[in-house]
């Protein structure tokens, strides 16, 4: 007898990024009466000095800091911090607290991004490289899994991936490998790009921004581990598909029914326009561009970072980054001929699909602006001082990591997770004596890493469903590369601090 769709168990679906953040919001600001309020006392600078941490009451009565939990949103994009008592409110004189400049960034990212898509181009091209190598197997795996890593190195390429599947899950049981030799190299290729990011704006560049640093600070060391991570990936992947091909037997998957018949459908794609040729080249010039004017290069070519910046340096910020990327994206609409009614619809379209991780930022923000106005940010800060002192850098290092972990897990959200976590782990890394480009290392480390495999993302179980490879046997195939990464990381990690 069928049961009535009422009466059937609902499975549980964990919440989306945004509610976890306004649940966080909400406990954070009850919490937050049952801590003691305190503060450091602060360089010029604004940075805490570690030693100084003394108890102070907290500002307000409870109708006010009701005021705060209400206004928290707007505080987190663009809240004012007034200089002589450190309150953040929308309508103070001082400086911006709130996550305005990083918000235009992420909505002009998008832009960019659903404009290059449109075009076709980068679609088209990573379907020409795939034909072009599919006669050989091993360089058609270890050449996608490069271009999908470098795009997820810069520009945090990670759901466009779920367009690829029909091409490539079809090419890869055409030479004999199986389904989850395609789920692996597209998740894997575009996840250990992420995981590595150099200049990934969600990941590096809302990191950079809440530690008050350049995106450019630390870009040699996340360069080694990219490389590193993405030949290790695809040493990996490479071994499985090797194994399959020798003895489809000891395919995780196996073949399901019609998959040689599916393996024959796949024709070659037209080739690349000159249009779309254009396109590409354009593309790759601006996140060139991007990287040059980002990169403090007086203090990476002398290795002081007091060095004086080189005249021709741009030293850019996410207000110049921002600008750049919308006119990147008219330029690309240009190249590509779109037209102005299409071009304009695009930039407002991609615009839009990128609020919602813009307003994650914003809330995150909006968390630390209530402890902020409570006065428990430098009490936890404190907290967590004691707790690592007398560590060794390395062994901090490799603590911000682990610390990260869990949180990465309840806060999927890259840009949310940096801008909730680095107000508190910048300051740190100044107590323990290392960089803070280490500390934002360290933690795009953990949430790449557990983005490879958790269950509360599009790209892992909408890869799966698409590939039609279940969940369970993905993690059997990822579990011993999970393995080998989090021994490098904490190596690659732990050298840094001690470098830095």
């Amino acid at each position: 007898m069928d049961v009535p769709d009422d009466k059937r168990e609902r499975r549980f679906v964990f919440p989306s990024a945004l509610t976890v953040l306004a649940v966080v919001t909400i406990v954070v600001w009850a919490v937050a009466f049952a801590v003691p309020s305190g503060v450091y006392r602060r360089t010029a600078q604004g940075k805490p000095i570690q030693g100084t941490y003394h108890h102070a009451p907290a500002p307000g009565d409870f109708v006010h800091r009701l005021g705060d939990l209400y206004l928290a949103p707007v505080n987190g994009l663009y809240g004012i911090r007034d200089p002589a008592t450190g309150q953040v409110g929308p309508d103070a004189s001082g400086t911006l607290y709130g996550s305005a400049a990083v918000f235009l960034f992420v909505l002009a990212i998008g832009a960019f991004i659903t404009v290059v898509f449109a075009t076709g181009a980068l679609d088209r091209g990573v379907e020409r490289l795939a034909h072009r190598l599919k006669a050989r197997g091993a360089l058609l795996i270890a050449g996608v899994m490069t271009v999908f890593s470098l795009l997820g190195t810069v520009e945090g390429f990670a759901e466009e991936t779920l367009g690829f599947y029909g091409l490539l899950v079809p090419l890869m049981l055409a030479l004999g490998y199986d389904r989850m030799v395609a789920t692996g190299t597209i998740i894997l290729g575009a996840g250990i790009g992420v995981l590595a990011s150099t200049v990934n704006p969600f990941s590096t560049g809302v990191a950079s921004s809440a530690a008050g640093i350049s995106l450019g600070d630390g870009i040699a060391l996340r360069f080694a581990m990219w490389v590193v991570l993405t030949a290790v990936t695809i040493g990996h992947v490479l071994w499985y598909a090797h194994r399959v091909r020798a003895d489809p037997g000891r395919s995780l998957t196996g073949f399901l029914p019609g998959d040689r018949e599916l393996a024959a459908a796949a024709e070659e794609p037209p080739e690349l326009t000159g249009l779309q040729r254009a396109v590409l080249v354009t593309v790759a010039l601006v996140f060139l561009f991007m990287i040059f004017s980002v990169i403090p290069w007086a203090s990476a070519l002398t290795g002081s970072a007091d060095a004086a910046p080189y005249g021709w340096e741009l030293d850019w910020s996410f207000a110049q980054l921002a600008a750049l990327f919308i006119v990147a994206a008219l330029l690309v609409g240009l190249v590509a001929r779109l037209g102005e009614q299409r071009l304009s619809a695009l930039v407002v379209q991609g615009a839009g699909d990128f609020i919602a991780p813009g307003l994650t930022i914003v809330l995150a923000r909006g968390v630390t602006v209530i402890m902020n106005n409570a006065l428990i940010t430098d009490t936890v800060l404190h907290s967590i001082e004691k707790a690592v002192s007398g560590t060794s850098a390395a062994v901090f290092g490799i603590l911000v990591y682990i610390v990260n972990l869990p949180l990465a897990f309840l806060i999927p959200s890259t840009s949310g997770h940096a801008t909730l976590a680095m107000p508190v782990l910048a300051p740190l890394a100044d107590f323990a004596g290392v960089s803070r480009a280490l500390a934002v290392t360290a933690w795009q480390s953990a949430s790449g890493w557990m983005n490879l495999w958790v269950p509360t993302t599009a790209v892992i179980m909408g890869g799966v469903s698409l590939a039609k490879v279940g969940y369970d046997r993905y993690l059997r195939f990822v579990w011993p590369l999970l393995a080998v990464l989090a021994v490098l990381i904490c190596c690659f990690v732990a050298l840094g601090a001690m470098a830095s």
